[in-house]
């Protein structure tokens, strides 16, 4: 999950340590926070799998203090050493390629969801689509089962079990109309585009009548 965030956000630019920490919790913070504990080991690992590289450090502002310079020469002003870049490469890119290009039950899960969700952007109209319609279908079969489960315990339950048993089910229901809504939007645009793709191809040349001597 944090792996594919990663990759995501690289693919966009080359970003230093700091601020793709900023990146990923402006992008997930709703769901998850992240700690440099947990990003540069990471980082780490995607650097000996190939998938990524540093680039160049950024210039940084220089501190102000004067080397003596040799004889002869303009002083010397020592700076701080430049953060430390991440960039994908090309198998990184060919990776993310097709990780966003898959959309198994993998996709579905909520440790993966929202990042998938996040990447979307990146990510081609019908793979949406199936990633959408297949949580749908995971989150009613789970709601399914709850209300099952609900019925049956009901009698036997405090009332404050029985409240957050009703709000688990309310969340459900608001994440399921949530996706109805995403994939009539996604299936819309979908039957525009085919729309489009038929209105703007070429008519299809009549034949030609034999000319009669």
């Amino acid at each position: 999950m944090l792996e594919t965030a990663i990759l995501g956000l690289l693919n966009e630019s080359p970003l230093h340590g700091y601020e793709l920490r900023k990146r990923l919790n402006l992008l997930l913070g709703s769901f998850r926070a992240f700690s440099y504990g947990t990003l540069y080991p990471a980082l780490k690992a995607l650097v000996a799998r190939g998938l990524i590289e540093t680039a160049d450090p950024e210039p940084t502002a220089t501190t102000g203090r004067t080397a003596r310079p040799p004889s002869g020469k303009a002083p010397l002003t020592t700076g701080r050493r430049g953060r430390i870049a991440y960039q994908l490469t090309p198998e990184g890119k060919e990776h993310l390629q097709t990780v966003l290009s898959s959309s198994g039950p993998a996709a579905w899960e909520d440790e993966n969801f929202d990042v998938r969700f996040a990447l979307f952007a990146q990510t081609d109209a019908e793979t949406r689509l199936r990633i959408l319609e297949g949580r749908r279908i995971r989150l009613t079969e789970r709601l399914e089962a709850v209300r099952e489960a609900a019925a049956r315990t009901r009698e036997r339950l405090d009332e404050y079990t029985l409240e957050l048993q009703r709000h688990g089910l309310e969340q459900v229901e608001r994440e399921v109309r949530w996706l109805d809504g995403l994939i009539t939007t996604e299936r819309d645009r979908a039957r525009g585009r085919d729309r489009d793709h038929t209105t703007g191809a070429p008519d299809a040349p009549s034949p030609r009548s034999k000319e009669r001597g």
